[in-house]
């Protein structure tokens, strides 16, 4: 989850020039699908006795020179290396890939902030990464980079050029990658080698499973921003527009991964399964409003602001349903384009009928002949992985039977048989072994937080 005790406090910057900035977010990367709206979590709660009461400063403060941070371009250097605005900029293109192109021009230069600040953390984890001997391979950072562009069905050459297209680069792929490998290998270096679990922690959480079984738990992902009692309002307005973002499509995980303040960003802010329970009561609640697609947020909390996404849901140590494997037979008619739609409509009825009556999947061919329709094989399909609309259509299906006509015109009509299911096994919850690397990524997790905020704390930043 979030850092620890949801209470992380403002960072210190040093800086060698007269401007002082605080920076609210970071920046995002892929495109994904739309996500369903939720509402909005509750009103942030009366704030917290300042943290800047013991600093003693006046009530009004008197500039002494020009101080003009609005005319300031967007570039540092971080004790000692320099970050340009080129670096900004195509890092930014990122954004602009995530989101369509479809970004306002004012909300172009919030992100630019947004982007310098995750460039700023990215810098100081590589640097403290090599200070303790820690390097990472250009073989390594290539291979990961191939998978990427493999994922976007291209070469690594047609995936650089495509990025540099839309005014990014694979050299600012490559350092994101580098920065995201460099921080995993310090941590398990610096932290997880006094991260302690004891046999007794995880047979108490097995024992509150077993004792939970059958109760609802879900897979949540989470994007997390910290906030102080000064700048609560600037983060919670911030979030907001990341909601927005989010709302017109952008991928949750791609956001978490550059956005969220949690260690959990490197895995697309993903909590793994979780109950309510284990969660801040805000969060909580908020949870048990959505269902599997919803988004919610900004929630506050203390030390900060929420955005989850519920990804999935099931029962503790029940089977899932929706793990059954299918062996499906699929149907599909087309029609010219020169058709009348009252024959179009006619041809769809005639063969949505003759479907539900050939017998099971051995009638199949009869009724793809009559109607010169296409039969394509499916035998290994999760429900899971079908869409939201056939999943529960499929599941109240007994073998042989077939799915109601569904398509259009222009894609074509189709049928579903169902020809076999495979039911899923009762789950035996997770193993000891299972348990134990969870409690030991939490606590990594909070204990990361804590690390990059003294990396922050004692760094030496020149804002240009």
């Amino acid at each position: 989850m979030g850092p620890a005790d949801r209470g992380v406090r403002g960072t210190r910057v040093r800086m060698t020039k007269r401007f002082s900035v605080i920076f609210l977010a970071s920046a995002a990367l892929l495109a994904g699908p739309a996500l369903m709206a939720a509402n909005p979590g509750p009103a942030m709660s009366p704030p917290a006795p300042s943290s800047a009461a013991n600093l003693n400063l006046p009530a009004t403060i008197t500039p002494i020179g020009t101080v003009a941070p609005q005319v300031r371009k967007p570039t540092a250097i971080v004790n000692g290396q320099v970050i340009t605005g080129t670096d900004v900029d195509q890092r930014l293109a990122l954004v602009m890939l995530a989101n369509g192109g479809k970004v306002l021009d004012e909300e172009k230069q919030r992100l630019r902030v947004q982007v310098l600040r995750n460039l700023i953390d990215e810098s100081l984890q590589i640097q403290e990464a090599k200070v303790n001997e820690i390097t990472v391979a250009k073989a390594e950072i290539d291979q990961s980079f191939n998978r990427i562009a493999a994922n976007f069905k291209q070469t690594p050459e047609g995936f650089t050029k495509y990025l540099r297209a839309n005014g990014s680069s694979e050299k600012t792929m490559k350092r994101q990658i580098e920065g995201e490998m460099a921080w995993s290998r310090l941590l398990r270096r610096k932290v997880e080698p006094f991260i302690n679990i004891s046999d007794e922690e995880v047979k108490q959480i097995a024992d509150r499973l077993t004792a939970s079984k059958g109760t609802t738990e879900y897979r949540v992902g989470e994007i997390f921003l910290s906030a102080t009692p000064e700048n609560a309002s600037d983060v919670l307005a911030n979030a907001s527009k990341i909601v927005d973002q989010l709302r017109q499509g952008g991928s949750f995980q791609a956001y978490a991964r550059q956005f969220s303040e949690a260690s959990t960003a490197a895995v697309g802010g993903d909590l793994g399964w979780v109950r309510p329970a284990q969660l801040p009561d805000p969060l909580s609640a908020a949870l048990q409003q959505l269902s599997v697609g919803q988004l919610a947020g900004p929630v506050p909390l203390a030390g900060g602001f929420s955005i989850i996404y519920l990804t999935d849901s099931r029962q503790v140590l029940v089977a899932n349903p929706r793990d059954a494997v299918l062996n499906l037979r699929q149907l599909t008619i087309t029609f010219d384009p020169k058709d009348p739609e009252t024959q179009v409509r006619a041809r769809a009825e005639a063969f949505g009928k003759a479907a539900q009556t050939m017998q099971g999947c051995g009638g199949a061919e009869a009724v793809a002949k009559q109607f010169n329709a296409e039969i394509v094989d499916n035998d290994q399909i999760r429900v899971r992985d079908l869409p939201t609309g056939l999943q529960d259509i499929l599941l109240s299906l007994q073998v042989g039977q077939v799915t109601p006509p569904f398509g259009s015109r222009a894609d074509g009509v189709r049928v579903l048989a169902l020809c076999g299911r495979d039911d899923p096994q009762a789950a035996d919850g997770p193993s000891p072994d299972a348990i134990e690397n969870q409690l030991r990524d939490e606590r990594v997790n909070r204990r990361a937080q804590i690390f990059l905020r003294d990396l922050r704390r004692d760094a030496i930043i020149d804002y240009r």
